[in-house]
Order: structure tokens, then C-alpha cells, then sequence
């Protein structure tokens, strides 16, 4: 034992001196451990491009928390809606093929394709599938993609699409778009002349080296480094959603399926910032600049007019830009449950950085994105996690924006709503049983099995409390006085709950009797 000690005693005098000799910590590590002891992360993976060069990673935490199994550069995690660049520099290869053009209406490859108004339907284009300015709502239909699983299909969504009311006239405005980006995959489908997720792996992975990214359906064992999405729960990380040994194709893929691993990610971000001769082959500076031209201008948000100073900010294809502080900038984020995504590009400097999070990592890489982005664009400022953690705090709500307390609820009385129940279907998402089941009044969508929930009174209205705690948008449920004419309605109870939580594009009429 007392040699065991003095060992112990002599590593750690070694490593001590080994920190000395390395001097203080760069301004990436403070943001780093900063953020991962903020935001109580289970996995952190960052990367950092300076002069067309990698030169700074880190990683940390767990690929699942509490396993020991350390998540590492080549740890692959769900990027998101970063996957939508994937998919625009894929149709651009099919463009430079000859294969298809911006412009062509999307009926010449897709002649089944239906859009609510005929004429908007007639007039789309392929690169109007990329911009969000559909006129639909932000995140419209959504609730065929997500939450998952669900039994939603590419051929639901192309037959759904016609039912969704516009909120806005087409090409008017911004509004965030995720089922146009599987319609655009179906596109590359048609035109590419094989499936979506075999064209990304053949016009994408391969030629730009992408040798981890995954899409459609693959075996975790051929992997074997995988980080699964978290939640906070009780002051700890619980894995939501974990992976089976079969990894299932998703519908979502051409919006938000790809899988990659910050070396991935990392090479990805290179093949933008300082393109080489083969890069270049594979996407020329034309096609490129296609990519990275202002299509739709986005709202400018106070926080970004104080944070960044920004003056313009639009959607390319598959790309957010913007100036930041002076300083030109191409970027996306990725969101989904539980897993977090961030790409900054600055390519006048041939600078950027990758974040890429598996947990409740929303305020994180905010904060953390922020930080490193001040390093390049202001760093007199000397931006920290903590100085921007505090600005928001300070920042007041607007009215409307807070949620109401609904935590004083109780079920509805089976009674009460006798005349209303029965199987109720809306033209796009299908049916919903609204039903008796062991003395209580139950929501069940058929199609998404986690839209399942007791129907509750709270605050004079009733609501859906969903039994799954992944699924974290509740949801208003109005019911019509007379079932045979009315139609049932769902509205968020949280007004900033996420916008793929469509409910309010929802009409359900009753169809038949509780079966």
C-alpha cells in the first residue's frame, strides 16, 4: 500500500509538472470547461480551424453517462439540421451533372408532388425547397417527422403536404422548413436515379473522405463509438431514444438524419474554408458560390443586433449568413432531442469551429458558440460563458411568451366528454382515438405512438399531459360542442415550446365511434 501510494504520489507530481510546463490554458479550453461545467454535459466535442488548419480539438464526457465509454474525435454523433448542407451540396452535384436544374419546377421530377394552392404547386422550384419561403408555417407537418418513432412515410409527407394551410403568400417571407428539405431529398432521389441515402454516400462520404458519417440504416456494432442523446432528469443525464443494434433509415434524413464525428465534421468544414484541387473537382467555385447566395432575408432578433452587430442576415442553400461584427459568416445549427449541433464558418479568414453536444445543449452552444466566435470576430471583448449566461438572465419576456402553470390539473371526467369521443382523423396526420381507457379520457395518435397522453383540466381548459417525458411540448386539446360538425383542435400549452410541435396546423373531424 505505501508503495502504491508513493506511485500515486509521483504521477501526479509528473502531471503537475507536465501542466506547469504547458503554461495557462488557451482561451478555447476556459470556454470548453466552462461550458461543460455549466451546462452539466454528458459529451462535448469542439474543434476549432484557424487558417484553413485544424488546430484545436477536445473531447469530453460519455458517449452514455455513467458507462465510462469517453466520447473521442471519432465518436459519431446526430447532426441535425446540419445534415440540410449535405443535402444542398448533393443536389448540386446532381446540377453539375446536368441531372437537374435550380429552377426546375419540382413537378418535372416529382409529377405526384402537391402543394396547398395549384399555382404554387405549378411555380415551385427545386431551389425553392431550400429556402424557407414556402408560405407554411415555421415547422409545418413536422409532426409527421417527429417525435420518433413514428410510422410516417417520404409518400405520407408528399401526400400531406397538400393539406397544410399556408400562414403566409409563397416567396414572401422566412419561415423554417424541414419537410421541403425530404421533398428535395426525394428530388436528388428521382433525379440521381437511386435512393437519397445511397446518393449522399456516393456524392458526399466518399469522394470528400467523410469515412464515419452515417445515413439510412446501419449497424451500431460497425461503429462501436456512438453518442446517444440525453435529457435532464432528477439533476442527471438519462439516455432518451437509444439506438437498437440496427440503426433504422428515417424519413427525416435529407432535413436532419446524418450521423458524423467531429473528424468528420472537421473535414467537412476544411472542404469549404480551403478547398484543394480534388475538393475542387468535386464541387466547383461556381457551384459553390450557388450554395452560399442570399436567397430569402431571415428577421434580425435584438440579441443578435446587440450581440453580433449584425446588419444582414439571410438563407442560402443549406446555409445561414450573416456578418458578424464586420465579419462575413456561413453557418447551421442542429437540433434535435437531445443532441445539439453546431458549424462556423468565416471564410474570409479561412477560420471556423465545430460544436457538437449529446444532451440539453440548447443554452450551451449558444453561449459556447458565442465565445469562440468572439475570438475571431472581437476579441478585445474577451467574451466568456459566464458574461453571456448573465446577459440572458437579464434579458426580460416578453408578454405572451411565458408558459401558464398548468402543474395544478386533474383528468377530465369521462362523463363529461361522453358525446365526444370516438376516432377523429386529420387529412394530413391520420387518426386519433379520443377514448375511454380504465376510467380515464385518453389521446392516442395512431401514427405517432409517443402522441399518447390523459386529457386533463388545468386553468379552465383541458389539455393532453403525454405519458412519455421525451415528448416535453403539452398540448391544448378543444373540443367542438357537437362532434358530428365541429372539428378538434391542438395548440402548444408553452408558446415557445419547439415549432416542430405543430400542433396548431392540426383539424381533426370525428370519423366513427371508439373501437
Amino acid at each position: 500500500m505505501r508503495g502504491s501510494r508513493a506511485v500515486a504520489l509521483l504521477v501526479a507530481t509528473m502531471v503537475a509538472g507536465v501542466a506547469a510546463a504547458a503554461g495557462p490554458r488557451s482561451p478555447y479550453d476556459i470556454a470548453f470547461d466552462d461550458a461543460m461545467a455549466r451546462y452539466h454535459l454528458p459529451g462535448l466535442a469542439v474543434g476549432v480551424i484557424e487558417d484553413g488548419r485544424v488546430v484545436w480539438t477536445r473531447t469530453a464526457g460519455e458517449t452514455v453517462a455513467g458507462s465510462g465509454k469517453p466520447v473521442t474525435s471519432r465518436t459519431l454523433f446526430k447532426i441535425a439540421s446540419n445534415s440540410k448542407a449535405m443535402t444542398t451540396a448533393l443536389l448540386a452535384r446532381l446540377v453539375a451533372a446536368g441531372k437537374l436544374r435550380w429552377d426546375d419546377p419540382v413537378t418535372r421530377h416529382l409529377p405526384q408532388f402537391r402543394m396547398h394552392d395549384d399555382w404554387v404547386t405549378r411555380n415551385i422550384e427545386v431551389q425553392d425547397l431550400l429556402v424557407h419561403n414556402s408560405g407554411l408555417r415555421e415547422g409545418a407537418g413536422d409532426l409527421m417527422l417527429w417525435p420518433e418513432p413514428n410510422a410516417f412515410t417520404r409518400a405520407d409527407i408528399l401526400a400531406g403536404l397538400a393539406w397544410l394551410v399556408p400562414q403566409h403568400s409563397f416567396r414572401s417571407r422566412y419561415a423554417y422548413d424541414n419537410l421541403l428539405y425530404v421533398v428535395a431529398g426525394e428530388v436528388a432521389a428521382a433525379a440521381g436515379g437511386a435512393p437519397y441515402e445511397d446518393l449522399v454516400r456516393r456524392e458526399v462520404f466518399e469522394p470528400l473522405g467523410l469515412a464515419r458519417c452515417r445515413v439510412g440504416s446501419w449497424r451500431s456494432a460497425e461503429v462501436d463509438d456512438v453518442a446517444q442523446p440525453h435529457m435532464r432528469k432528477d439533476g442527471r443525464n438519462v439516455v432518451i431514444n437509444a439506438d437498437a443494434a440496427i440503426v433504422p433509415a428515417i424519413t427525416s434524413a435529407a432535413a436532419g438524419g446524418i450521423r458524423c464525428s467531429l473528424g468528420d465534421m472537421l473535414a467537412w468544414a476544411r472542404n469549404w474554408l480551403a478547398p484543394d484541387a480534388r475538393q475542387l473537382a468535386w464541387l466547383s467555385a461556381e457551384r459553390r458560390r450557388e450554395l452560399w447566395t442570399a436567397h430569402t432575408p431571415m428577421p434580425i432578433s435584438g440579441r443578435r443586433r446587440d450581440w453580433d452587430r449584425t446588419h444582414a442576415y439571410a438563407y442560402g442553400l443549406g446555409w445561414r449568413l450573416a456578418d458578424v461584427d464586420g465579419t462575413w459568416t456561413v453557418s447551421h445549427t442542429g437540433t434535435l432531442s437531445g443532441m445539439y449541433s453546431l458549424l462556423m464558418l468565416l471564410p474570409d479568414r479561412h477560420a471556423g469551429f465545430v460544436v457538437l453536444i449529446n444532451g440539453d445543449g440548447d443554452a450551451a452552444r449558444t453561449m459556447l458558440g458565442e465565445v469562440l466566435l468572439k475570438h475571431f470576430t472581437a476579441p478585445a471583448e474577451r467574451a466568456t460563458i459566464a458574461g453571456y449566461a448573465a446577459r440572458v438572465a437579464a434579458e426580460p419576456v416578453t408578454r405572451g411568451q411565458a408558459a401558464p402553470d398548468v402543474s395544478v390539473r386533474e383528468p377530465v371526467a369521462v362523463d363529461e366528454l361522453r358525446t365526444r369521443l370516438g376516432i377523429w382523423r386529420d387529412p394530413w396526420f391520420g387518426e386519433a382515438a379520443l377514448c375511454e381507457e380504465a376510467g380515464r379520457v385518453r389521446f392516442r395518435a395512431a401514427k405517432s405512438p409517443l402522441l399518447s397522453g390523459i386529457v386533463m383540466r388545468s386553468l379552465g381548459r383541458t389539455l393532453v399531459a403525454w405519458d412519455d417525458v421525451r415528448v416535453d411540448a403539452e398540448a391544448w386539446i378543444d373540443l367542438p360542442a357537437d362532434a358530428d360538425e365541429g372539428m378538434l383542435k391542438l395548440a402548444k400549452v408553452d408558446p415557445r415550446a419547439d415549432f416542430s410541435f405543430d400542433f396548431e396546423d392540426l383539424a381533426f373531424r370525428r370519423v366513427r365511434d371508439c373501437d
